[in-house]
């Protein structure tokens, strides 16, 4: 059954009870509730018998909640957004639709590579060697992107940054492979020499030439400069996000790696 808001005089739009409004959003009474205890989303007026009355206010402020929480954002960050300035609030609102369409090229690039994968398999036709990997290394970009390219884009210019993704988006089978293989090799070498291995060794000095050889897979070796090497190994270590990369292989992984680097790349 559809809710019947009531109309009231005087008013723009409709009045819900809580019941009727949990039907019309689908949600329950008990996270408007919710909501409404936090100051997230208070009713339009609460009568003397406690019932709660939401009017089109609300409802719009309602839709905007949901937006964000499907997108995965907590609920005390999302009260700064709605209070501000119409300006700001649609701005956040772009951002997020920016967000979900990038999201959505993604999914469609893997659902994409996976239909054809299934096709091949079934016999209805047979893949390109340059269509095996587009939807991952799209992915990959993707990912990449929305992780640290705000702060690849600052250290090292948009140019820069642009070329790299070009780059691995016109990567062969082999090259992404390749990349791949490297990235497997550079986290069980880590695994085996940070819990007591010495930074300035020479089993330290292979790990930096594996993560050099990495490297050089996405900037290319015209790009690559043993400065600019270990100018990104300085910013694993002043940020978190790297940080909790290496750290994840194995514990003290950033700090053992960056130091290989420091000390065997010049």
């Amino acid at each position: 059954m559809e809710p019947k808001p009531t109309a009231r005089p005087g008013r723009s739009g409709p009045d819900y009870s809580i019941h009727q409004l949990a039907e019309l959003a689908g949600v329950t009474t008990r996270t408007l509730r919710y909501y409404d205890q936090i100051g997230l989303l208070p009713p339009a007026s609460v009568g003397e018998n406690g019932y709660r009355s939401y009017g089109p206010a609300q409802v719009r402020r309602l839709q905007q909640i949901l937006f964000y929480r499907a997108l995965g954002m907590e609920c005390r960050a999302i009260a700064p957004l709605l209070d501000a300035p119409p300006e700001q609030q649609r701005r956040a609102l772009e951002r997020q639709l920016d967000a979900v369409r990038q999201e959505q090229q993604r999914l469609d690039a893997l659902a994409g590579n996976l239909q054809s994968a299934i096709a091949e398999l079934k016999g209805e036709c047979v893949m390109k060697d340059t269509e095996r990997f587009e939807g991952l290394k799209r992915q990959a970009v993707e990912e990449n992107e929305r992780q640290y390219g705000a702060e690849a884009r600052r250290n090292y210019g948009d140019t820069a940054v642009d070329e790299v993704n070009a780059r691995v988006q016109g990567m062969t089978e082999e090259q992404w492979q390749q990349a791949q293989e490297l990235s497997r090799q550079i986290a069980g070498t880590l695994r085996r020499l940070a819990p007591a291995g010495d930074p300035a060794g020479p089993e330290a000095a292979a790990l930096a030439d594996l993560h050099r050889r990495w490297l050089c897979c996405y900037w290319g070796q015209k790009r690559y400069s043993a400065q600019a090497h270990r100018g990104l190994a300085r910013m694993y270590l002043a940020d978190a996000r790297f940080c909790a990369y290496y750290d994840a292989i194995v514990p003290g992984g950033t700090a053992f790696l960056c130091a290989a680097i420091e000390n065997h790349i010049r």
